[in-house]
């Protein structure tokens, strides 16, 4: 089977938020498919990490320590920006297309041999799919430790038949309440379930709600907590203060630099992964790599973890593309909920403070579109709606609608790279196109304009 066709296959399988619940949330139907496979998911130890926003970037500050402690690291993120083979990567290399097309006819084998057996009722999904490939592919290249980003939820997420050496838990807010519930509440208790039995759970203080079902979670499976909480900047950041040009030969641009304490040592934390909600992120892949450190993973040190965040990245995060010609500066950044949306707000507002802003925005139609356009729109000089490839998109108009509101102008464009064209004829010189809102907004642009993963 030929690459094209192993995609096109998966494709075919549908959008991974378009299927039935009952083929989303099942995960007797991932164990079978596993126990088809010789168990893969247990020939490597993991990390799990659970949450709304900042999963991806604690997964991949996590994943970046790991590799500069000398271990060899399998990293599993959802979902991708341009091309399937990111979500799986070991040593940050992702998977290679031969590699994925040869996991793909396998694994497909096994399911359609478990479905005429009727030990499957149907065929698995395209997450459970992905997922399987990725813990044959980790197995196989034997990781020394995977780390594991939740797809959705985490409690019947296809992700949670490991057995985690560490769960981390981050921010939790609303985001995907078709499947997850109305509340933070509802939501939290979906998130915990990647918290197993005695196990160990690191996480930070957050929404009283979410507080409260992680605490009681985790007295009632007598679970050990690690509070993230002192790996965190210790001066909150009100202004600008750790917010310093970068030392880095050949990449300009604005980093965060402060010290810290770690494993009974000082280092000098210097992350380019900007927005203060970052630190929270950092925070939690730091207590995390401590806490593998105490298990045995004695090459973990505090100047390997120093060394990883320095190397982190994490495409479509506030990523800064600086101005060359013919472009503005143009930021690129996954604020898909309101969360996200507030964060993508305190990041420009601190490093953006008196330059006039355009948005290029898109978003699906199942997103909270009103709550994040009140949040983003006002800060900006113009705001261009449009559509990206995706058959759950919202159309300009429907988001030009949900904007009403805001009182901002907002104008139309249907096609993505018109709608980017179009804000860069209007940018001044002094001018910051903001390109947001969906994944596959961002991932499209980045394609567009050529920017790497």
């Amino acid at each position: 089977m030929s690459y094209e066709t192993a995609v096109a296959r998966m494709f075919a399988l549908g959008h991974e938020l378009a299927q039935m619940p009952s083929h989303k949330f099942d995960l007797a139907h991932m164990r079978v498919l596993l126990q088809g496979m010789d168990h893969p998911e247990r020939r490597f130890p993991s990390v799990l990490i659970a949450g709304t926003n900042g999963k991806g970037s604690t997964a991949a500050t996590l994943a970046s320590i790991l590799r500069a402690s000398g271990l060899k690291t399998g990293l599993y993120t959802s979902p991708h920006l341009l091309r399937l083979n990111e979500r799986i990567r070991v040593n940050g290399n992702e998977i290679s297309d031969d590699g994925f097309a040869s996991l793909h006819g396998e694994v497909d084998r096994v399911a359609e041999r478990l479905v005429e057996r009727t030990e499957l009722p149907w065929h698995p999904s395209f997450f459970e799919m992905m997922t399987a490939i990725a813990f044959e592919h980790f197995a196989r290249e034997r990781v020394d430790l995977a780390v594991l980003e939740v797809g959705m939820g985490g409690r019947l997420d296809a992700t949670n038949v490991v057995q985690p050496r560490v769960s981390v838990i981050a921010d939790i807010a609303l985001d995907h309440q078709k499947y997850l519930g109305n509340t933070v509440g509802e939501i939290a208790r979906e998130k915990v379930g990647i918290i197993r039995q005695g196990g160990v759970v690191v996480t930070l203080p957050q929404q009283p709600e979410a507080n409260d079902v992680i605490g009681n979670t985790i007295l009632e499976l007598g679970a050990r907590a690690v509070n993230a909480v002192p790996y965190v900047p210790p001066v909150s950041p009100a202004s600008t203060q750790y917010l310093v040009p970068s030392t880095e030969q050949g990449k300009p641009g604005l980093v965060y630099r402060y010290p810290l304490a770690v494993l009974g040592e000082q280092i000098l934390v210097e992350t380019a992964l900007v927005g203060r909600h970052q630190l929270r992120n950092m925070a939690l892949a730091i207590a995390a790599a401590v806490e593998l450190h105490e298990q045995g993973f004695s090459s973990i040190s505090a100047k390997s973890i120093e060394a990883g965040i320095r190397e982190t990245r994490w495409p479509g995060r506030f990523q800064v593309i600086a101005a060359r010609p013919g472009w503005p500066e143009v930021v690129i950044d996954v604020a898909h909920n309101p969360a996200g949306a507030w964060a993508l707000r305190s990041a420009l507002s601190e490093r953006y403070e008196d330059r006039p802003l355009i948005f290029v925005f898109g978003a699906m139609r199942d997103k909270a579109i009103s709550e994040m356009a009140e949040i983003l729109f006002p800060l900006a000089e113009r705001v261009i709606a449009t559509r990206p490839e995706n058959p759950r998109a919202a159309s300009p108009e429907e988001i030009r609608q949900e904007a009403g509101r805001t009182g901002v102008e907002i104008e139309a464009i249907e096609d993505v790279d018109r709608a980017v064209e179009r804000a860069r004829a209007l940018a001044g010189s002094a001018t910051v196109v903001v390109i947001t809102g969906s994944i596959y907004l961002v991932g499209e642009v980045m394609r567009s304009i050529g920017v790497e993963v």
